[in-house]
């Protein structure tokens, strides 16, 4: 359904038969300026027209578009289109204008996957980074939508680009992290790292890393619902994306010093370290052109071994933290003044289970239903992974 680009092709041959480079530039003949403006005007496409066409058409009940041999295939084409065209951020912004961000909202209802799926895709074009649509999704309700298409859809792919639609509508959005975690959306980023789909498990570490960095409160609660141990296996990975992502939330765990905390890792400090050794392990079994790839995989088994045990890892004496040819790390300073995070941490939990035994330790409030476990139950039977983005 999309419209063909302009005959560039022809408009080169014109232009070069008008000028070979040797001689000065002359006038156009009015007949030649009228042919131009013509072959330019047909060739234009009124973007803000088209929009609205398409939005007509995402107006127009599906059984009604079947009924005039509208396919679903057809209705992928157009949301292709729609979004290329909101790849600008002001046609982003004209379509709630024009009436065409609540039927594209209603899309992720569709009784075809693959419709669902590319209807969260043209969502992320619209919001991403940009503040004012952003805001137009949430006063539309479409983080909800995107919610419950990311924690119960049977489709692991309409799934994944809603995490991905729900990643850029909340990052720099405060109200919308709000409504995410009050939505239990924590509880459907761990079911999501359950995942089988290696890019649905990365979609959400990543996730998970920003929004740890961004509210360091937030680490309490992924500590209390079990994430580090899931963390943990992800970093062993045959997925070197997945690897690294694990890794890095990891590291923004240990480096959690927030309310007299030393880290968050302490209850996992021995299942850490063979987890560290075992990644050095392999680390120094790869080939020298699988180490250039792991270069930011090594980095960060370097820097939470740092973190944690307060002293160098045994990949910088092997040769394999720095290559020939790489730039050295910047050095450790904080580690040097600071006590270490996990030795501190067992000192203060030590003193004060034995002045507060009796204490239990509260799970943290989380407001909102969980996902249905249905969804757990078909994740095994979805299917592939999405394009990306």
């Amino acid at each position: 359904m999309a419209k063909e680009g302009p005959n560039w092709d022809g408009l080169l041959k014109w232009s070069l038969a008008h000028s070979d480079g040797t001689q000065r530039p002359r006038n156009l003949s009015e007949e030649d300026r009228r042919w131009f403006m013509e072959a330019m005007q047909a060739q234009s496409v009124d973007v803000v027209k088209r929009m609205k066409e398409i939005t007509l058409v995402m107006q127009t009940p599906e059984q009604v578009l079947e009924s005039q041999g509208v396919t679903p295939q057809d209705i992928e084409d157009m949301l292709d289109e729609l979004q290329e065209h909101v790849e600008s951020i002001d046609m982003a912004n004209d379509l709630h204008s024009i009436g065409g961000l609540v039927p594209l909202l209603g899309y992720l209802k569709n009784s075809h996957a693959n419709i669902r799926a590319k209807a969260a895709e043209v969502i992320t074009t619209i919001v991403q980074n940009n503040p004012r649509s952003q805001q137009l999704v949430m006063e539309a309700n479409g983080l909800e939508a995107l919610l419950s298409n990311f924690s119960s859809d049977p489709d692991v792919t309409v799934r994944t680009k809603a995490l991905g639609a729900i990643s850029s509508l909340i990052r720099r959005n405060k109200p919308g992290i709000t409504a995410f975690r009050l939505a239990n959306g924590y509880a459907a980023l761990r079911d999501a790292l359950g995942s089988e789909s290696v890019r649905f498990q990365r979609k959400a570490l990543n996730l998970i890393q920003y929004l740890i960095h961004e509210n360091s409160s937030d680490c309490n609660v992924v500590s209390e619902l079990g994430f580090p141990r899931i963390m943990m296996h992800l970093a062993s990975s045959e997925d070197g994306d997945v690897r690294e992502a694990a890794l890095r939330s990891l590291l923004e765990l240990a480096n959690d010093k927030t309310d007299g905390n030393t880290g968050r890792l302490g209850e996992e400090d021995e299942k850490l370290k063979q987890l560290l050794e075992e990644r050095i392990k392999g680390i120094s079994k790869m080939s020298l052109e699988d180490l250039g790839a792991a270069r930011e995989e090594r980095l960060l088994v370097e820097s939470l071994w740092n973190t944690c045990y307060n002293k160098p890892s045994s990949l910088r004496e092997k040769g394999l933290l720095v290559l020939p040819g790489e730039d050295e790390p910047p050095p450790d300073v904080a580690g040097k003044h600071f006590e270490p995070p996990l030795r501190a941490w067992a000192a203060a939990n030590s003193t004060a289970n034995t002045n507060a035994s009796t204490e239990k330790k509260e799970t943290p409030l989380l407001l909102g239903p969980g996902p249905p476990s249905e969804a757990r139950n078909n994740q095994g039977t979805s299917s592939g992974e999405a394009n990306a983005n």
